[in-house]
This record gives structure tokens, sequence and C-alpha cells, in this order.
């Protein structure tokens, strides 16, 4: 595909050679990803409907940005299972990683194997996402084509073993529950709306209105924001920013990206030291998902919490 952006420069500023994608990637689509993300698209321009606007959705949308996009994607899918940085009881793990399902980024065991190819091979031919192959390539182009080395029962063995060893994320790779989870979800964001309006001694159209409102803001725009946040991970912050580390790819640390994502966006100092909790090495750095696990850690949802273990010096 076509470079959208500037070609990623090292710490020194000169231009880093671009490749080509993965040899493993085939110009198939991969419909059952680029049919629910058409869709989703589309149904979430319903927010330009002025019939379906409410100060609630838009504050549902908001919070559901941090709370569906921190919980479950930042700490669940990958501080949690992927880079297994902190522990938690069973049922707590749980909670976070239905959370992230409804974020609609794929089962557990897809998402875990996918990212950790990503550090095996960053920003090299195997990496599936790199932007030197293209940022709109490593945004969201990556996802629409086959690619053998991430979507095969080998990949999975390969690298999402530990997490494919529980019956649940086994049913959650294996059938459509993530889909109804996520479909659950947003009858339950309708029926609030409808009941909250009904108890207010709105009409039937008030109800309506409002339960479809939620919907529009509460769960579609915000799938599909939370979706470019976390794929700005891959995209921007391999391409914009500053290194405090030299690590051997392109990993930089953003402002921007830090700011949407509630600390991922640090993310040199996180392929720095993958396994840590925290990508807060700069005092103004700062990671509010690993405070967030801390709290957990108080409360006793959260054990083992694996700290930095290389720090820059001021």
């Amino acid at each position: 595909m076509m470079l959208l952006s500037p070609p990623p420069s090292d710490r020194k500023g000169a231009r880093v050679p671009q490749i080509a994608r993965p040899d493993s990637v085939r110009n198939q689509i991969v419909w059952r990803y680029a049919i629910p993300l058409a869709v989703v698209h589309l149904a979430a321009m319903s927010v330009l409907v002025p019939w379906l606007f409410s100060w609630t959705g838009v504050i549902l949308w908001v919070v559901g940005i941090y709370v569906y996009g921190g919980l479950g994607i930042n700490i669940a899918y990958h501080r949690l299972l992927t880079h297994r940085s902190f522990k938690c009881p069973g049922w707590w793990e749980r909670v976070l990683v239905i959370i992230a399902v409804c974020c609609l980024e794929d089962a557990p065991g897809s998402w875990v194997a996918t990212h950790r190819l990503h550090h095996n091979d960053s920003d090299d031919q195997p990496d599936p996402h790199t932007p030197r192959a293209g940022f709109f390539w490593s945004h969201v182009g990556w996802l629409l084509l086959e690619n053998s080395n991430i979507r095969t029962t080998s990949a999975y063995e390969r690298f999402a073993r530990d997490v494919l060893r529980d019956p649940f994320y086994m049913r959650l790779q294996r059938t459509l529950l993530p889909i109804w989870i996520y479909l659950s979800h947003a009858a339950l964001y309708f029926a609030a709306g409808f009941v909250a309006a009904w108890a207010g001694g709105g009409d039937w159209l008030a109800r309506l209105q409002w339960g479809l409102s939620l919907v529009a803001w509460g769960v579609l725009l915000r799938t599909v924001c939370v979706w470019h946040i976390s794929w700005s991970v891959n995209s921007w912050a391999h391409v914009f920013g500053y290194r405090n580390y030299e690590t051997g790819e392109n990993s930089r640390n953003s402002w921007l990206v830090a700011l949407l994502t509630s600390g991922e966006g640090w993310h040199n100092n996180h392929h720095i030291d993958p396994a840590s909790a925290s990508n807060w090495h700069r005092w103004w750095e700062v990671d509010p998902m690993y405070m967030v696990i801390r709290g957990m850690q108080l409360v006793g949802l959260a054990s083992d919490v694996i700290r930095p273990r290389c720090l820059r010096k001021p």
C-alpha cells in the first residue's frame, strides 16, 4: 500500500528504510474483519443525526473510551494477558477480559498472539503491523488481509498457548461468543436509556430516542474511537515522538497517544521493558493505567506487579 506519511526516522533523524509487507500476507480480504469494521464505522455515523443527540450519550462516549479502552484493551489484553505484568483473581481477570471483548478487537488469543509477534520481530518484515511497510498498513490495513503468521493454529500454539489453555479463552476464540457479548452490552445500553426515559415520564418515542442515543454515542462511536486509538499505538507511536532508549526498532514516546490511551503512548518506554506494568519512566510521562493497577493492588485485585527495571536517569 502507499505510504501516507513520511517514513519513520531514527533518533538522529535519518530516514529508516522501508520494507515490504510480511511474506505471509496474501492479497485476500479477511471478510470476518472487513465487514464488521465497515458496518460499525457506518453505524457510528448515526451520531450525526440530530434526533439521536443526548448529553448523556456524549458523556458515555468520552468515559467509555477510557473505561473500555483502558481497563479492557490496555490493562486486560495488553498488560495482563500479553505481558503478564501482574496477576489478579480469576473472576476479576474474566471481568476485565469481558470489558475488552466489548471493544470488538478480536478474541484474547488472537490479540495476544499478534502483539507477541510484534514484539518478537518489531519493525522487521515479520512484524504484522510495522509502519515501515506503510502508515495506513500499520494503522488498519494489516487487519484486512490474510496473514498466516497470526491467524493460524500454529501461530496460536507458538504465541498464545498459555492463554488458550484456559477453556474460557478457547471458547471465546472458537465461537461467536465475542459477538454475542458485544451485542448484549449494546442491548443493555439501549435498555438503560429506554427505562430511564420511561421513569422520567417520556412517551414511547422519547424512550426509543433515549435508548438509541446511548447506543449511537456510548457504544458505536465509542467502539470506533477505541479502535483508532488502539491502532495509533501501532502506527503513530512508531513514527512520531521522541525516544528515551535505543531499542533496536522504531518505537516512540508520544504525548498525544499517551493522552488518548491513558499511558500506552509512552511506547518506547514499553519496548525497553515490555513485562513492566508501568510505562512511567520520567516524571512527566504519567501512566494512568499503572495508577489503576496500583489501586487494584491496594484493594487485593492485583498482585506480583512488575515495576520498571530500566529507568532513564533525569
